[in-house]
């Protein structure tokens, strides 16, 4: 595992919300958003992929979204209105004056880039890691899972999906009142938005996961979309370097 030490920079968000990011690296900046439950120490540091992607002469910001990591927590419905993962995305762009930049995320990372997507972002390059298309297009109902877990956590058999669920919350130590209230936030990204990109798209997926729909028919749906496959499942895939090595490769092209 890589040095997880990276100590976390803090901006108030569009509504006063204070948020952490991290740093790596130095070159053209990389915007790489983490998976729900996770953090940026989790999903990109811990296993070497952000020190992989820097090594190709990127500076990579890594977030903690709101609920998640060094980010506040809160606790009321009103910080959590729809879309506000993707707002929060936008003013950290702003705090940190980007102007060209590259954009990634794994899972909830890659929903929330599509989101901003959606809404006017303009990156040189774009991963959807852990993402097909229905859990872009189609996200209701999509945090059931994780919903069932978090009302009832401490109840699950020893191996279940539930149960390791939960033992994922405790290593990152999730809040779950907090977390709960992401669910919430969900938008929806039209088929033909995802259609409408130019830029060169990684749709970046492990052979065995099949928790978002199709990675393939994201890839397929954009005009210069294109497909890698890697090692795992949903959640054992960020742990394999092929995860690093892929990102690092595309974006470098």
């Amino acid at each position: 595992m890589a040095e997880t030490s990276i100590e976390p920079q803090f901006f108030d968000s569009f509504d006063g919300t204070r948020l952490a990011w991290r740093e790596m690296g130095q070159g053209r900046d990389l915007l790489l958003i983490h998976g729900y439950f996770s953090n940026a120490e989790v999903n990109w540091i811990r296993y070497g992929h952000a020190e992989r992607i820097a090594a190709k002469g990127f500076r990579v910001i890594m977030p903690d979204l709101r609920a998640h990591g060094d980010s506040a927590k809160p606790h009321d419905a009103a910080s959590y209105p729809p879309d506000v993962l993707m707002h929060d995305q936008f003013a950290l762009i702003a705090h940190l004056g980007l102007g060209e930049y590259d954009l990634a995320g794994y899972s909830l990372g890659a929903r929330t880039s599509a989101r901003m997507m959606a809404n006017g972002a303009n990156p040189r390059r774009i991963v959807f890691a852990g993402m097909g298309l229905s859990g872009m297009t189609d996200t209701a109902g999509r945090g059931e899972h994780f919903r069932h877990v978090l009302n009832n956590l401490g109840t699950f058999e020893r191996g279940s999906p539930g149960f390791m669920t939960e033992a994922f919350l405790k290593t990152t130590k999730g809040d779950p009142k907090a977390l709960i209230r992401i669910l919430d936030t969900f938008v929806d990204t039209p088929r033909a938005t995802l259609a409408a990109i130019q830029q060169p798209v990684l749709a970046l997926t492990g052979e065995d996961d099949d928790d978002n729909g199709s990675s393939a028919d994201l890839a397929d749906l954009i005009p210069n979309g294109r497909l890698a496959v890697i090692p795992g499942n949903h959640m054992s895939a960020v742990t394999k370097r092929e995860m690093g090595e892929e990102v690092a490769a595309f974006l470098s092209e």
